[in-house]
């Protein structure tokens, strides 16, 4: 059986964490910042954890994490 290929995509997008959950990072933080808030901005900055319902493909797309 060949080895399987990690998703380029999907290492460059999420870190595994200690416990083994998948952290990402927040969208909505590119452009239009000016009507944001900087309590919001300081909020979308900060990292996430990949939801319950998305963690079973991202764990297919990096099967080594």
């Amino acid at each position: 059986m060949p080895k399987i290929k990690t998703k380029r995509c999907a290492a460059k997008r999420f870190s595994v964490t200690g416990s083994g959950k998948f952290r990402r990072r927040k969208q909505n933080l590119r452009h239009i910042l000016t009507k944001k808030s900087a309590k919001r901005k300081m909020n979308l900055g900060q990292s996430a954890i990949v939801d319950a319902t998305n963690e079973k493909a991202v764990r297919r797309m990096m099967p080594y994490a």
